[in-house]
Parts: C-alpha cells; sequence; structure tokens
C-alpha cells in the first residue's frame, strides 16, 4: 500500500482548545467534522499524547478553531510543534474566549464552534471524541483551509534548515540523525516512521 493516498482524504485544518483551571491550552488537529444537525454535534480525534487530549478528557469542554486559507505556518509551528505542557501558546498570540471561557483563535480563522462531550472512543493511539455544539460564530467569509491546501500552500512556505535527518510528512518534525528507526513514533503528531522521509 502506498500510505501517501491517505493524503488524498479531505480534512480541514483546526486548532482545538481547552481550559482547565487557569490554563489555557490548544493543538493542530485534522480531523474535525459535524456529524449530526439535530441534535447539533461535531466529532473529532486528539492523539492521547497531547495535553489537550487530557485537558478535554478532565473538563469535557472544547473550543474549534477553524483556520482559513490565510493560516500562517508560524500559526501551525505554535500549536502544533510544542507541548502545552512546557510552553505557553498564547503568550504572544491573540486570542478572545467565547462564553464558555474557552480560548479560540482570533487571526486566520473564519469561525469557531463551542462544545461539550457526550461520548469518548478509544482509538488506541488516538481518542474519538462526539461532543454536542453549544456555541460558534463566523469571523470572517475566507475559505477555510483544508488538508491539501496547507501542504500545497501553508507547509511548503517553511523550508527546514538543511541538516541530516527524517522529517515527518504530517507535522513537519524533524528527527536528527542518519537513520530512523523502524519503531519510531513522532512525538509530535504520533505517526509512525512509514509517514517520515530523508531530509533534503
Amino acid at each position: 500500500m502506498n500510505p501517501k493516498v491517505m493524503n488524498k482524504l479531505s480534512y480541514g485544518i483546526f486548532v482545538v482548545t481547552a481550559k482547565d483551571g487557569d490554563k489555557d491550552n490548544g493543538c493542530i488537529i485534522n480531523t474535525g467534522i459535524q456529524v449530526t444537525t439535530e441534535p447539533n454535534q461535531i466529532a473529532f480525534a486528539l492523539n492521547k499524547n497531547n495535553y489537550t487530549h487530557d485537558m478535554i478528557v478532565k473538563t469535557k469542554e472544547l473550543n474549534l478553531s477553524i483556520l482559513s486559507e490565510k493560516a500562517t505556518m508560524a500559526t501551525i509551528q505554535n500549536f502544533g510543534f510544542q507541548s502545552g505542557r512546557t510552553a505557553d501558546k498564547f503568550v504572544e498570540f491573540p486570542f478572545e474566549r467565547s462564553a464558555n471561557g474557552i480560548t479560540y483563535v482570533a487571526k486566520e480563522c473564519n469561525g469557531y464552534i463551542s462544545a461539550k462531550v457526550t461520548q469518548t472512543i478509544d482509538l488506541g493511539t488516538h481518542t474519538l471524541f462526539i461532543a454536542t455544539v453549544t456555541d460558534g460564530d463566523v469571523l470572517d467569509d475566507s475559505p477555510s483551509a483544508t488538508y491539501a491546501y496547507y501542504h500545497a500552500h501553508i507547509k511548503q512556505t517553511s523550508k527546514p534548515a538543511a541538516k541530516k535527518g527524517w522529517i515527518c510528512t504530517v507535522c513537519g518534525y524533524i528527527y536528527e540523525g542518519e537513520t530512523l528507526p523502524p519503531d519510531f513514533i513522532c512525538p509530535i503528531c504520533g505517526h509512525p516512521a512509514s509517514d517520515f522521509e530523508p531530509v533534503k
């Protein structure tokens, strides 16, 4: 099987955010869909290694910011290439708070959705969350960024530094070294060694 065929599926690019006490956090995901209209429900998956995952499991509330084609690689890197366990992702990033008190991305997004988790499904490395929509708003009329648009236009604006290693074709994480261990798992997005290619 050619694993790159999975990149042909249509996805959006989102920032899912949560709040636990005084701690705000968020991460990039490419899975987020409306699954029913009555009641209005969404589904999204999160890697269990993500700090945001643990926050949502605990609080059962979240916001989903819908990235538009205005999104930059800097935003992807801010929310996707560092851990909220050790970094404050909102310290220099503009945001607003919705009625549920949770942050949403105030730039490069065309809308946000607030939701409460009603079900979870264990997918091994990930958890699938089913959530009821409680609020939301349209922020502007710019087109939503698809996963394909991200690969073709946003990701290409950031070239990795010239070094020997392997780059994750999903999130851009670079493993430095001549040989990538066959059982290596990306520490950022959780994808396996088969989704890495040599840095050129």
